[in-house]
């Protein structure tokens, strides 16, 4: 072999370790990336189940304030009471189609 050949083929080994160095910094790279997707996609799903939680308890305590009975609000909570009942009678009967 010339020493041209050997050249080449240093060269040619040179690089092909240089590419295989960074083919595995790209792997590492990559892992490292899908488990910082996986912590973020784990805490989008704690902060939804939180925001469910909330929603639901905004929910429950605008229900309660709508049928709080308070001296004065006596016929306004019971329209109120009405509107509720009304809007579970059509829930039901949509239930039932």
């Amino acid at each position: 072999m010339t020493d041209d050949g050997k050249q080449l083929l240093n060269t040619f080994e040179t690089r092909l370790r240089h590419l295989i160095y960074l083919h595995e910094e790209q792997m590492r790279e990559n892992a490292e990336l899908k488990r910082q997707i996986e912590e973020a996609e784990e805490a989008r799903r704690e902060m939804q189940a939180e925001l469910d939680d909330l929603s639901q308890r905004y929910t429950d305590l605008k229900t309660a304030t709508a049928i709080s009975l308070d001296g004065n609000d006596v016929r306004e909570t019971k329209l109120r009471l009405s509107k509720l009942v009304r809007e579970v009678d059509k829930c039901i009967a949509l239930l039932n189609e």
